[in-house]
C-alpha cells in the first residue's frame, strides 16, 4: 500500500460536557497538529498517491473553517463533545468528499482510504481512518 502524508495545524477553543472531563468542562484552547495520510494500492498514471500540493491546500481550507474559532459556537457541533477523536472523524470525512470529487487531483476518487491524526500534545493523539 502506498501512502502520502501532509501536515498542518489549527488552533481552537472549546469546552466539554460531562463529569468525566473534569476541568476541561471549562472553556480552554488547543493547538492540534494534523496529519492526513492518503492510501492506495496502485499509484495513479503520474505515479502519485495524490497531488501533494492539492492535498496540502485542501487540508488547509478544511482547517481554516475551525482555526481561531470557539467550536462551542459552531451549529453543526451543538450537543457534541468536540474531542480529538471526534474532530479527526470530521476532518477525515471532509477529505473523503474532496477525494471523491477529484479535488485532490485526477483519480483521487480511487484512493483506498484516508487517515487523519490529530496530535493534541507531544504525548497524546487520536486518529480516524476510513475507506472512500
Amino acid at each position: 500500500m502506498y501512502t502520502l502524508t501532509v501536515r498542518d495545524h489549527f488552533m481552537i477553543a472549546h469546552s466539554f460536557s460531562g463529569e468525566r472531563f473534569g476541568p476541561a468542562r471549562n472553556l480552554h484552547g488547543a493547538t492540534y497538529v494534523v496529519d492526513a495520510t492518503f492510501r492506495r494500492a496502485e499509484l495513479d498514471a503520474d505515479d502519485l498517491v495524490v497531488d501533494i500540493g492539492l492535498a496540502s491546500e485542501v487540508l488547509a481550507a478544511i482547517l481554516a473553517q475551525y482555526n481561531y474559532n470557539n467550536l462551542d459556537e459552531i451549529a453543526a457541533f451543538q450537543g457534541r463533545n468536540t474531542t480529538t477523536e471526534f474532530l479527526a472523524g470530521i476532518i477525515q470525512r471532509q477529505l473523503v468528499e474532496a477525494a471523491r470529487s477529484n479535488g485532490l487531483g485526477p483519480d483521487s476518487e480511487r484512493l483506498d482510504s484516508i487517515r487523519v491524526s490529530l496530535g493534541e500534545s507531544h504525548v497524546a493523539w487520536a486518529s480516524f481512518e476510513g475507506p472512500l
